[in-house]
Formats: structure tokens, sequence, C-alpha cells
């Protein structure tokens, strides 16, 4: 199964039919191209990280061509950009650990390196000795074992057409990083200490859509508040750098806080809520994960009710939780919700050790649409609920909210600490 290569692809195949990508997805991949005939095996088959076979892989060239195989312990997310002024071809996979991997000098290659970016996305970048294109890019699925070879055939070309289809490098180190791209920028991955974690806060609500009322109190003012805190906090602190989704009393869509989440490249996404429930159903703080089935009917009813909060301002929530989010998910989320079930943990170990109140269940599911970025850490956090007095007396309490901003930095700290862990593990 491959692609049609086009000066830019807004396309992957779906059971062999072509299916449009939506704006909204198409900076995260440019070419993605999974068999999905074989899913539910390939899937079920699924690890966390995807790993190159060395023995079934190769690269060839010539001056009139390059052809490289990659084969994969199991199918990944990829993409692909073309680099002019050397020429080069990046490649990306989400979640693919390259072993020890030797490649042979090819004719119509001056280098190749690869690595790890550090985002769970590994690097692939082939320096071409003659301008190229790719005339086939392809990723197939064995329905047996769910292994996956990744196949692409490249023809050389004259540079005008190679530049034409290139991209600008400025616009893609911006927003991919420049790790890798040139055999200097190969130090970058040895750099002293880790990179600082960009948190992406998300203060619910807003503008016309109040969220829960109580007491001439909106929700809305409630977490934005306690969001501006947080930012303070996280700021103090080495290590971090903080967005935020708005900072006043605005409306901002779901696929607009997700858009704004991109935009900063941020690794790691926190909602913020203070919901009001039927009497006695529900107090202290909760921390949801993305999950299609709600973890309880308080689940199931938030994630409904945040989701028409959209449908309030009229917008069209539907391509949200269409074929092409759930294919993404099936694949690129086999990481993240890893990192999301840690990250949930993490949280609530720092709120417990700062001893504030947690509901008797704190760490739950349920389909929050704005946790379905497949590419980064998402959580959702109820910082208690406003249909408990006592909690409604807590989020009103500028000192208790600095208490909990200070739980919640706690808890990011431990995360990240945890999660760098993880992936040196993954990585050796």
């Amino acid at each position: 199964m491959g692609l049609a290569l086009g000066p830019v692809c807004d396309y992957y195949l779906f059971n062999n039919k072509k299916v449009l990508l939506m704006a909204g997805w198409r900076s995260l991949i440019l070419v993605l191209a999974i068999v999905f005939t074989a899913a539910p095996v390939a899937v079920a088959q699924t690890g966390v990280q995807a790993r190159l076979a060395p023995e079934d892989s190769a690269l060839t060239g010539s001056r009139d061509g390059v052809s490289l195989r990659l084969a994969l312990s199991q199918p990944v997310p990829y993409r692909m950009r073309l680099l002019p002024a050397p020429p080069r071809v990046v490649l990306e996979f989400n979640t693919l650990d390259w072993q020890t991997m030797d490649w042979p000098e090819t004719d119509g290659l001056r280098a190749l390196r690869m690595g790890h970016r550090g985002d769970g996305w590994a690097r692939l970048v082939l320096d071409l000795a003659y301008p190229m294109l790719p005339e086939s890019l392809a990723q197939d699925v064995d329905p047996d074992s769910g292994r996956a070879v990744i196949t692409l055939d490249m023809a050389r070309a004259t540079r005008d057409a190679f530049e034409a289809r290139a991209v600008d490098e400025s616009a893609f180190i911006r927003d991919y990083s420049d790790h890798l791209l040139h055999p200097e920028s190969a130090a970058l991955a040895e750099q002293s200490g880790p990179a600082p974690l960009r948190v992406m806060l998300d203060p619910g609500h807003g503008g016309v859509d109040p969220g829960a009322v109580r007491d001439e109190v909106s929700e809305a003012q409630i977490v934005l508040e306690f969001a501006k805190t947080l930012q303070e906090e996280l700021l103090r602190r080495s290590g971090f750098e903080v967005s935020m989704t708005r900072e006043e009393d605005a409306f901002v869509s779901l696929d607009g806080r997700l858009r704004a989440a991109r935009a900063a490249r941020a690794d790691l996404f926190l909602s913020l809520h203070a919901d009001a429930l039927p009497e006695g159903l529900a107090s202290g703080a909760v921390i949801y994960t993305l999950a299609e089935d709600a973890s309880d009917e308080t689940a199931e009813l938030l994630a409904t009710r945040h989701d028409r909060a959209d449908l309030l301002a009229g917008v069209d929530l539907s391509r949200n939780t269409d074929e092409i989010a759930s294919v993404l998910m099936s694949v690129a989320w086999q990481d993240t919700k890893l990192r999301n079930a840690e990250l949930a943990d993490a949280l609530v170990d720092g709120i417990r050790d700062d001893g504030l109140r947690l509901h008797a269940r704190p760490a739950q599911s349920g389909a929050f649409s704005v946790l379905r970025a497949p590419d980064m850490p998402s959580a959702l956090l109820e910082l208690g609920f406003m249909s408990s007095p006592r909690d409604l007396a807590r989020l009103r309490d500028p000192a208790w909210r600095a208490q909990m901003a200070t739980a919640v930095a706690n808890g990011l700290e431990i995360w990240a600490a945890r999660d760098r862990d993880r992936r040196a593990q993954l990585e050796q």
C-alpha cells in the first residue's frame, strides 16, 4: 500500500480508500500510510515502541536513485519532508527504536544520520548526493505477524523540481527542531541537562460558556485564576516553559485549544476544570485521561458536558471523533496512553503528598474530546466540584489555590523525571 506523492500530501490510505486529512491534522502528519486491513491483529500485538529489525532492513543507491527498506516490529505513524540546500530527505517515525544499525555507504547519498528527538519521534536524515524525488512511499503490514515494512524509492530529478517540492527549512525547524538536519546539529542530542518541559495550561470554558455557576461565581473564572497561579508557580521553577489557551474570559473551541498546544510545541497538555454535579455525587480533585469508554457515570456526564460546550458556539465536534482520529489513536496512542497514565499517577502523588483532598477514585478516564491529541500526553484535572460546599470554599480561597498550584507543579516535576527515566531505558 502506498501514497501518490504530490507537492503536499493531504491524504492517507484507510482500507484501500483515500481519506482527506483535516486541516487540524496536517501540521501533525504530512505523510501517513498505514495498512489497516489487518488492524485488529497488528494493534493487538502493538507494544509501547516499534523496533527496527536490522537484519531485514536495507539501503541501496546509485547516481540514478536510492531505495530504503525499514523492517519494523509493528506499524508506526510516519511523515516525510524534503529540505533544500543541500538536498535532504527527513523521515520521522512515532515511537521507533533504531536498535543497532550500521548502514552501508551508498552511491547517491553523501551521508545518513538517525536518532531520537526526545519527544517520542525518531528521525532519519538522508543527505542526497543529487536532487531526488520520491516515486513511492509505502508501509505494508503482515496480517499474521503484525510486522511492518516501510519502503521508500527515490529517483534523480532536477534541482528546480526538487526545490519546488521542498519545504521551508526555517519553518520546519521552528515546528520540529533542527536535530540531525545538519552534521553539526547531531551534537544537540548530547545537550547538558534535560530540555525545558513545555506545558500548555488549558483553563476550561470561557466567554459564552461560563461552565458551572454557584453563588454568582463561574467555573470559567475560577479555573482561569488557578491557571494563572499555576503558571507563576511553574515559571518560578527551572525546567518549565508555560503557555495558556486563554488568558481572559474568552471562548476557545476544543479544536482551538489543541491547535494552540501544537503552535506552542507543547510537550504536555493540562486542562483545568471545577464542575458541578448532582449534590453529593463527587468532591475532591480528580485527574481524567482519555478513554473511549468512561470509567463511571460521572466521567461520562463530564465528558458529554465538556463536549457540548463547543456546540453552544456552533462548533461541529464530529470531526474530532471520525475515522481519522480513530485510526491515529489506534497506533500513535500506544505510547501516549502509557504516558497519560503515568501523568495521572504523578499528579495524584503530588496532590496527595501535599495533604490536599482527592476524590475517592482520583485517577479516572472518559471520552473528553479536548484530550484527543495523539502526539502529546494530556490530562484533565478537576480541581474540585463547585456542587460541594467545601470544595467551593476551597476553590474560592487564594491560599488554597496557591497550595494546589504547588502540589500540581510538584506532580509535573515527578512525571517529567519518571518520563525521562522510562525513555532512557527504552533507548538502551
